[in-house]
């Protein structure tokens, strides 16, 4: 069951106004069942306080936090301390809003090369469904109500591929329904901070006819779906999660295709584990252009 909306909204706005000594006496009382009135909000608004780099370290916050994780409250799963890879998290940058073109993209993000070692690469890959990891790869999108149903995709490859040879030749290659349809494409070289921000956007604001999930929730979504990306159980701890990010090789990519709206955020994504033979790939896209009957354009 998704949250209640007001408790993620109450959450949120304590955070922001209210100072955290006097939010302690929130947390007096632990509790014993995580359904019962005003634990979620107070769930969410640990989660809120995190990601202000606030809360850790008070006894009686520390405590409620600790309560929920018995229960297994699904943000109890989050560190109580927000980790420096976040620090992209609720930051927006004047005149810096989704990538929409190639222009754009080409501008931000140095290019990946193609190769034909890519293009042979991609002509072995053999996809590996796995239901289960795709939706959760794909939950911030779904959370936030894009327009469409993110593309997520796994492949193995039969020998080990280079990094720089994960490009737009080697995507081409990729049954890829984003990738159909011909036209221009341009892959570009990202870092996991980037990534994981726009997981974290994408669920934190919602799309143009979606819901915002607040900060708390957005924060899990983005966590949730880096560690499918990955392939990494939840058990793994964060920092190790991290340390893992930075061996993978994160590659951006957008193309001018039918599946891409190309209206207010796209996103192409291609993730290369440390063995260098599996792939995991997402597309979303997000839209405000409706269809004749009102229903949000395919």
């Amino acid at each position: 069951m998704p949250p209640p909306p007001e408790a993620r909204a109450v959450a949120a706005r304590l955070a922001r106004t209210q100072p955290v000594p006097e939010l302690e006496s929130l947390f007096v009382e632990l509790p014993d069942d995580p359904r019962a009135p005003g634990v979620e909000t107070r769930a969410c608004l640990l989660g809120e306080l995190a990601l202000l780099g606030a809360g850790a370290g008070r006894p009686r916050v520390d405590a409620y936090a600790e309560r929920l994780r018995a229960p297994g409250h699904p943000l109890a799963w989050l560190p109580g301390s927000r980790l420096d890879i976040e620090h992209r998290f609720l930051v927006r940058v004047r005149g810096r809003g989704s990538v929409k073109t190639l222009r754009q993209l080409r501008a931000r993000f140095p290019e990946a090369p193609s190769s034909e070692a890519g293009a042979d690469a991609g002509r072995l890959a053999v996809e590996v469904p796995d239901d289960a990891r795709a939706q959760t790869a794909a939950r911030p999108f779904v959370a936030g109500g894009w327009a469409r149903t993110p593309e997520v995709r796994f492949f193995a490859l039969p020998s080990p591929l280079e990094p720089g040879d994960v490009g737009t030749a080697f995507l081409r290659q990729l049954p890829l329904d984003c990738l159909e349809g011909g036209g221009a494409a341009v892959a570009c070289v990202t870092m996991p901070d980037d990534l994981l921000d726009e997981l974290f956007s994408a669920a934190c604001h919602g799309g143009v006819d979606g819901q915002g999930q607040g900060g708390a929730y957005a924060r899990l979504h983005a966590w949730e779906s880096l560690y499918a990306l990955m392939g990494l159980p939840a058990d793994v701890p964060f920092l190790d999660a991290v340390r893992t990010a930075f061996d993978h090789r994160w590659v951006r990519f957008l193309a001018s295709t039918p599946w891409f709206h190309h209206d207010t955020a796209d996103l192409g994504l291609a993730v290369l584990d440390p063995s260098r033979t599996r792939v995991a790939v997402l597309a979303a896209t997000d839209t405000d252009v409706t269809a004749p009957d009102g229903s949000a354009r395919p």
